[in-house]
């Protein structure tokens, strides 16, 4: 085993452990009173985070009853609204457009949480501001000190820094455990997974 892959696996031991599980609960309570008022979840993320959105709905949708979208998906509306109004605002006119409301809930994968000073993932600074304008709650996946969405979320998971020179592959690593965690917990989980379904004799 190289010293770098020793190293990436014991700083990923050492972030599970140190991931503070009531932060995962806070988020999966959050969830689960979106889906009993039936609001819809919109799901949203940049680079590794919009992979994780796509994903994320499909599973949530299948997998936890939700009416739950990716706000990348549509990449004509996507490239249209940063062409013509500009990548800052193109996640929250997308929530406008969609008629976000009290109840629904917008969920961030971001590396660093966001921020306006410095800029840095202002679209989805603006898309939880927009969710927090009408009533409707937020929640995320954040790395680093979590910017701003660890600020302005209802709830959020922090994924712990252990090695600063692998913040971006570990939190996007994490990322999808979490929600991959979320979507199977007691509080969210209405369907069993395929392969889960399949009893020893017939798989």
């Amino acid at each position: 085993m190289s010293d770098f892959t020793g190293a990436f696996i014991k700083n990923s031991i050492n972030i599970l452990e140190q991931i503070n599980q009531s932060e995962i609960e806070a988020v999966a309570d959050v969830l689960s009173r979106c889906r009993a008022v039936n609001g819809r979840l919109f799901f949203c993320g940049s680079g590794g985070g919009a992979g994780h959105s796509s994903h994320a709905t499909a599973d949530f949708r299948k997998l936890g009853g939700f009416e739950a979208y990716s706000i990348t998906d549509n990449v004509s509306e996507l490239t249209a609204r940063t062409n013509d109004e500009g990548w800052d605002t193109s996640y929250s006119a997308w929530l406008e457009a969609s008629k976000i409301r009290s109840g629904d809930c917008v969920f961030v994968f971001s590396v660093g949480g966001g921020s306006e000073a410095p800029p840095v993932s202002v679209n989805l600074v603006n898309a939880v501001r927009k969710a927090k304008s009408v009533g409707a709650s937020a929640v995320g996946v954040v790395g680093r000190d979590g910017g701003f969405i660890r600020q302005a979320a209802d709830a959020s998971i922090l994924i712990p820094t252990i090695d600063s020179s692998q913040v971006t592959p570990q939190v996007e690593g994490f990322q999808a455990v979490m929600w991959h965690l979320l979507v199977s917990h007691p509080k969210i989980s209405i369907a069993t997974a395929k392969w889960e379904s399949l009893t020893p004799e017939n798989k």
